[in-house]
């Protein structure tokens, strides 16, 4: 186990116990199914982001808020197993910890229903690493908890990365971490929640920032959408065969903060990020098909990594 100071990636937001259910169709009306597979594992785009970090050779640190209950345990337990550093990853007496049932269909598509207790304390005052490493990755679980690591990061001079998918919280709260972070990647329906237009295009535009360094949407098959010099420029990810896209785009916001950790040129971080959220979807579970650094080797070969150095 590594210490909090020697972090690459800082990571904080939502650690949740998911419950994945596999069902041949996800249903489009109310009605009772059966399910033909069950799995219980941990999840969360910052918390599952700092296991792909760890998986693919990184050093990571979770930082987040559980409940003092049986699930929170079973989550801090998961993530020091997968060798993340949990020191700032705190539990609250009398509070219920994340919770969400995943149906998954024969496609690999999803349906989530989160749960979150609304009343865990908010203050990040409690929250004071020595270090936040060399990159810095937040969903939009914790605003507050957001906003202190991407302006520390931001007065420290070490890139940034923001998970901006659907959110609880209101826009001017979401608005705020936008225009702090610098390098912003939404998913589509984040995207079209924050800006209110469901095109790319025009929802990147609004949602653009001075000082970003990259302004994103993944699009599942279609990769990541971004604008640079005022165009729209699109890298698609290597074609699979998909099994199953949860934690997909934890995957990707996650290896492009540790190729960002690592001094990575953008449009290599980008491939990078693309490749690995790939090889995630051909394999079962949101945690469980993380891939390894010697797996994605082996699936693309000729991924340009001369930048990478295992720990």
């Amino acid at each position: 186990m590594h210490s909090a100071e020697d972090t690459e990636v800082f990571c904080l937001g939502l650690a949740i116990q998911d419950t994945i259910l596999s069902v041949a169709s996800i249903p489009r009306e109310p009605v009772k199914i059966y399910a033909s597979a069950r799995r219980d594992v941990g999840g969360g785009p910052a918390a599952t982001a700092s296991v792909a970090i760890a998986r693919l050779g990184g050093r990571a640190s979770f930082a987040g808020r559980l409940g003092d209950d049986p699930t929170g345990a079973a989550l801090r337990r998961e993530l020091d197993n997968e060798k993340v550093d949990v020191t700032w990853l705190r539990d609250f007496a009398g509070f219920q910890s994340p919770g969400s049932i995943i149906l998954v269909d024969r496609q690999g598509e999803r349906l989530i229903v989160a749960y979150a207790d609304p009343n865990l304390p908010r203050d990040p005052g409690w929250l004071r690493p020595q270090s936040l490493g060399n990159a810095v990755l937040c969903d939009l679980s914790w605003p507050e908890g957001a906003m202190k690591c991407l302006t520390a990061a931001r007065d420290n001079g070490i890139p940034s990365v923001l998970d901006a998918d659907i959110s609880r919280h209101g826009r001017d709260e979401v608005a705020a971490l936008v225009a702090t972070a610098d390098h912003v990647v939404f998913s589509r329906p984040g995207l079209a929640q924050f800006t209110g237009t469901d095109g790319i295009e025009p929802g990147l535009r609004e949602a653009a920032r001075p000082g970003h360094a990259l302004i994103g949407v993944t699009d599942g098959a279609d990769g990541l959408f971004w604008l640079d010099g005022g165009r729209i420029h699109n890298a698609r990810p290597p074609q699979v065969d998909v099994v199953d896209t949860v934690g997909a785009g934890d995957a990707f916001h996650g290896a492009l903060a540790l190729a960002l950790a690592r001094g990575c040129p953008l449009d290599q971080a980008i491939a990078f990020a693309n490749a690995v959220a790939a090889l995630k979807c051909t394999r079962p579970g949101g945690r469980a098909g993380l891939p390894t650094w010697d797996a994605l080797r082996d699936f693309s070969p000729s991924l340009d990594v001369g930048w990478y150095k295992t720990s």
